[in-house]
């Protein structure tokens, strides 16, 4: 298996400063306090959470579907990162997954069997196991 790099550059203090942000395959953006603790214009670290763990999801929903015997045709993710102050600092506290899938020949009651097996089970999520509390809302589209 590969392994991922990407790399982030900060210039000047924490609430005048800016960075970037760059992934080997292309993703990259631009990142300040405002994006990240406020509603300015950018990207986040968080935003950047909230999308591995939504198409690590969705991929892994996929091959458990399959595997379940169902034919998944769509999976729609989203992922919502919360990062509160906790202490003297700050910290991720949640992620919520909110998911709806096309399945051809679908049971729900077995769909969520599996959705539920997947969010403690895909690789991201794994990561993030025992540090933030996690949910999901799932269903078929």
């Amino acid at each position: 298996m590969p392994t991922r790099t990407a790399s982030a550059t900060w210039k000047g203090k924490l609430r005048d400063g800016s960075g970037t942000f760059k992934g080997e395959m292309g993703i990259g953006g631009s990142y300040s306090f405002a994006s990240r603790f406020e509603n300015g214009a950018g990207s986040n670290p968080e935003e950047l959470v909230a999308a591995a763990l939504a198409s690590c999801y969705s991929m892994a929903l996929s091959v458990g579907l399959d595997a379940a015997g169902m034919t998944p045709e769509q999976i729609d993710t989203s992922a919502a990162c919360t990062v509160e102050k906790v202490g003297d600092g700050f910290q991720v506290t949640k992620m919520k997954l909110t998911c709806r899938a096309k399945v051809a020949n679908g049971d729900a009651a077995k769909f969520e069997q599996v959705a539920q097996a997947t969010k403690d089970g895909c690789p991201i999520s794994k990561l993030m196991k025992g540090n933030v509390e996690m949910t999901l809302d799932a269903a078929l589209a």
